[in-house]
């Protein structure tokens, strides 16, 4: 589409947030996608973000290939990013009518630069998933005066909603709340619990966070034996739950922010012949519902699993259609449905629903 029509079209829509109900899981035929998109995609999502922008080569039958950049996250951050980033690289192909590149990182500032290269090479929609929440402002206001669309998925950032044209997101602060009001219905007597973070400032990590900083604040019972980031990664996390058990230090919970981190944890633990899991001495959670997490559930290893849909790439499609039809937007916010799994009540067909 021509940018001066998307720019009008960004002039036009109303900014209305709503709420969008969507399949926790992928249909057998996204997910045969997803699978082939990651084996064959396997070079591309390691490429760096400075080799983003090439052209390529055949046209769409009906027209020109729509140009998309997409800034993700690294895709080996986790099991979350891995699904996320094949169900990506699954919709958005030529034979979908995209030309697309990819570029990932975990800081902000690098996710930054290839943003500024996206805009320099002219892409007509810029696709985010922001590192950190703040410091995209200006970006933003580049691309939108260059005629390019811009679309948030996975992460919410702070910014004015005029600056992008939809933001299909998971809510973060809901996950936490739902992980926290789980833990609190288990009835201890004293929470002593050793908070794993993900990488600070991001989406996930605030809204994880915040509903248990929140509960540890107005509960006399429940105290943070040590709160610290191990960025998403299973090894630091160990290092984390290691230095506790070392220093001697009592504690019953382990809430990490992603599955990768509960491994980690729970391998210390193991190390340590400390027992976890259901009527254990250590209650285990994890947020993203990796299928293996989920297996751990049903074995009775870990306790609790909060899910994290990375299956967004269909919503991001249908708003580019939108706007490249000339239809109005009517929805600004888009969040995806998502639940908690209980080790107790968790089914093997759950996890093959939900397992990603």
């Amino acid at each position: 589409m021509k940018k001066r029509t998307l720019v009008t079209m960004l002039a036009a829509t109303v900014a209305v947030a709503g709420l969008a109900g969507c399949s926790s899981s992928q249909t057998e035929e996204t997910a045969a996608a997803t699978e082939a998109a990651a084996e064959a995609g396997e070079e591309a999502a390691e490429e760096p973000a400075e080799e983003a922008g090439e052209e390529a080569a055949a046209p769409a039958a009906d027209g020109e290939l729509i140009r998309v950049g997409i800034i993700n996250n690294d895709p080996n951050e986790s099991g979350y990013r891995t699904a996320n980033d094949a169900d990506l690289k699954a919709m958005f192909t030529e034979e979908n009518g995209y030309d697309a590149s990819f570029a990932y990182s975990l800081k902000n500032d690098e996710q930054i630069t290839a943003a500024q290269k996206f805009i320099q090479d002219e892409v007509d929609y810029l696709l985010l998933s922001a590192a950190d929440t703040s410091g995209w402002d200006s970006v933003l206001q580049d691309a939108q005066n260059a005629g390019i669309g811009v679309i948030l998925f996975d992460r919410t950032i702070d910014a004015s909603e005029d600056l992008y044209l939809a933001s299909i997101v998971s809510d973060m602060e809901k996950e936490g709340e739902t992980a926290v009001n789980w833990l609190e219905e288990q009835g201890l007597e004293e929470y002593n619990i050793i908070h794993i973070q993900g990488v600070m400032g991001s989406a996930a990590q605030q809204g994880r966070t915040g509903a248990l900083d929140a509960k540890v604040a107005e509960a006399d019972n429940w105290n943070l034996v040590t709160q610290q980031t191990a960025e998403w990664n299973s090894e630091k996390a160990q290092q984390i739950v290691q230095s506790v058990i070392d220093s001697g230090t009592e504690f019953n919970v382990i809430y990490a922010e992603n599955d990768d981190m509960a491994k980690g944890a729970v391998a210390a633990l193991d190390k340590a012949n400390i027992s976890h899991g259901v009527d254990k001495d250590v209650i285990i959670m994890g947020f993203d519902c990796n299928k293996w997490a989920l297996e751990e559930l049903l074995a009775g290893n870990w306790n609790y699993d909060g899910q994290c849909n990375p299956f967004q790439a269909s919503y991001i499609d249908e708003v580019i259609k939108k706007v490249e039809a000339g239809e109005e937007l009517t929805e600004k916010t888009i969040i995806l449905d998502e639940v908690g799994f209980d080790a107790r009540t968790i089914t093997a067909e759950d996890v093959e629903q939900y397992g990603i």
